[in-house]
């Protein structure tokens, strides 16, 4: 499953704080939506790794993280902070 994939990449920015949702089935007949879900997902999470990086590079930070995982979904919001 691919929050499985995000919880295990995620775990090396050492969040104190991690919710993965899987929102897919509230966007059913949406652009991007397909059967079976796993196309849009949010993410809220805490790190110290966010300290002093504003919203932009905290966003870049996840998405560098996630890697190819971004390319295999249509939607990521993310809800980010530090601790």
């Amino acid at each position: 499953m691919i929050a499985d994939e995000m919880r295990v990449k995620l775990a090396e920015l050492s969040p104190s704080r991690l919710e993965i949702l899987d929102e897919s089935e509230s966007h059913r007949g949406h652009g991007g939506w397909r059967e079976g879900g796993e196309t849009h997902f949010r993410i809220r999470m805490a790190s110290p790794d966010f300290a002093g990086l504003n919203h932009v590079a905290r966003h870049r930070l996840v998405h560098r993280t996630l890697g190819d995982i971004v390319l295999r979904i249509h939607a990521l919001a993310l809800e980010l902070a530090e601790i």
